[in-house]
């Protein structure tokens, strides 16, 4: 049986060991990049644009849960309704990534 993720209480931190984590709802501890290279002062610019975009991600997170509340009341499942969510997010989300590259390519001509 296919464990399922647990959903995050708090938003994504780096901790004293350069991991990525989280706290779930479960009050546990989860580790989402096992370890970043960073330098310190890299360490802290990014632990700082973590705290202070939290509240962008728990709004993030409380949209996506309107919208699976929606699709699943009007008859998707939750489990379908979450994998389109997901992949909707990643290809668009992997398509800037290009487009990113393309207009800093135009820059540049």
């Amino acid at each position: 049986m296919e464990e399922q993720p647990i959903t995050p209480l708090t938003g994504p931190v780096l901790d004293a060991d350069g991991r990525l984590t989280y706290v779930g709802v479960d009050g546990r501890r989860y580790v989402v990049v096992e370890s970043l290279d960073l330098d310190p002062a890299s360490s802290l610019e990014l632990m700082e644009e973590l705290r202070q975009s939290s509240p962008l991600f728990q709004q993030i997170e409380g949209l996506s849960e309107d919208w699976l509340n929606r699709v699943i009341e009007a008859g998707l499942g939750r489990d379908e309704a979450l994998s389109l969510l997901l992949a909707t997010l990643e290809t668009a989300l992997e398509g800037q990534d290009g487009q990113e590259t393309d207009e800093a390519d135009d820059k540049c001509s």
